[in-house]
C-alpha cells in the first residue's frame, strides 16, 4: 500500500502559516465588488483635489476680473480652462474650491449625525424600557417630519454660514443610524460572552464600550458611508435654493444655483458642478455597497 508523504519543509510551512486577519478577508472581500474600487480610486482623487486645491487652483475663486465681468458667463480659453461665470469669476477654480466646501460638509455633517445616533441607539438598545422608549419615539417623530422641508423652514431663520448648514445636516439625520445600532445591541445582549461578562463583574461602561459598540460598528460604517452622499446632496439642494452656504463662498450646489439663468446658453457654468455632484454620490453609494459586502462574514468564504 503506498502513502504519500508532504516533504518536512511544507509541513512545516503549513503549519506556520497564520490564518488570515480581519482585515485581510475585508479587503480580499471588498476588491471583488469592482465598482466599488472604481469609486475609491475617485474619492482619492477627490481628496487629493481636496488637499492640493490651494497650490493648484489657478486663481482666486472671489475675485472677479473686470476684462470678463459683462453679466454673461464667457466660454473656456486658454487662461480659464472652463470659461467665467457671469462676475467674471473662474469656474474651474470654484470647482476645486467647492469640492473643499461640498466634501467638508458632508464629512462633519454625518460625524454629527453618527455620534448622535451611536449614543442615542447605545442607550436605547442597553437599557431598553423607558429610555428605549423616548428615544425611539423621538427618532418616530423626527422620521414623519419630510427633513429637508424641517431643515429648509430651520436654516431660513438663521444665518447664512456653512457651518449652520453643517449642524442643521447633521442634527436632522441622525435616526437611521441610531436604530441600526439599538437593533445591534438588542441583539448582542442575548449573547453567551455578554452574560459571561456580566457574571465577571463588568459594569455598563465595560460592557457597551469594550464589547457592545465595537461590535456594532459594521453596519454603522456602511450608513456613515452611505451617509455623506446623502448630506452631500442636501447642501447642495439647500444652496441651491439659496439657503445653503452662502455666496460668494463656492460650493457645487450654490454654482448650480447661480447658473440656473444660463442653462440654455453656457453649458461650462453647470455641467461641471452637477457632473461633481453626480459622480461623488455614485462613488460614495459603491464604496457603501462594497464595505456592506466586505463586512458581512457570510460572503468571506465566497
Amino acid at each position: 500500500m503506498l502513502t504519500l508523504q508532504l516533504p518536512e519543509n511544507e509541513i512545516h510551512s503549513e503549519a506556520l502559516k497564520k490564518p488570515d486577519t480581519q482585515a485581510k478577508m475585508v479587503w480580499r472581500a471588498f476588491k471583488r465588488h469592482k465598482l466599488a474600487l472604481i469609486g475609491i480610486v475617485y474619492l482619492f482623487l477627490m481628496l487629493l483635489l481636496v488637499i492640493l486645491g490651494p497650490i493648484i487652483i489657478p486663481h482666486d475663486p472671489l475675485e472677479q476680473h473686470p476684462d470678463y465681468a459683462l453679466g454673461i458667463p464667457q466660454p473656456p480659453s486658454a487662461e480659464y480652462l472652463l470659461g467665467t461665470d457671469s462676475y467674471g469669476r473662474d469656474v474651474l477654480s470654484r470647482l476645486i474650491n467647492g469640492a473643499q466646501i461640498s466634501l467638508s460638509v458632508g464629512f462633519v455633517a454625518v460625524g454629527i449625525s453618527t455620534l448622535i445616533g451611536i449614543l442615542l441607539g447605545s442607550l436605547a438598545g442597553y437599557y431598553g424600557g423607558l429610555v428605549d422608549t423616548i428615544i425611539t419615539r423621538l427618532a418616530d417623530i423626527f422620521l414623519s417630519v419630510p427633513s429637508f422641508f424641517l431643515m429648509m423652514t430651520v436654516n431660513a431663520y438663521m444665518k447664512q454660514s456653512i457651518y449652520n448648514v453643517m449642524i442643521i445636516i447633521g442634527l436632522f439625520s441622525w435616526m437611521s443610524v441610531t436604530r441600526l445600532v439599538r437593533a445591534e445591541f438588542l441583539r448582542l445582549k442575548e449573547m453567551d460572552y455578554i452574560s459571561a461578562s456580566r457574571a465577571l463583574g463588568a459594569d455598563p461602561k465595560q460592557l457597551i464600550l469594550r464589547h457592545l459598540l465595537p461590535n456594532s460598528m459594521a453596519p454603522v460604517i456602511v450608513s456613515a458611508t452611505i451617509g455623506i452622499p446623502s448630506a452631500i446632496l442636501r447642501e447642495s439642494s439647500l444652496s441651491f435654493l439659496g439657503l445653503g452656504v452662502p455666496p460668494p463662498q463656492a460650493s457645487w450646489g450654490n454654482m448650480l444655483f447661480e447658473a440656473r439663468k444660463w442653462l440654455n446658453m453656457a453649458w461650462w457654468f453647470w455641467v461641471p458642478p452637477g457632473m461633481l455632484i453626480s459622480l461623488t454620490v455614485i462613488a460614495f453609494n459603491f464604496v457603501g455597497d462594497g464595505l456592506r459586502d466586505a463586512l458581512d462574514p457570510s460572503l468571506h468564504g465566497r
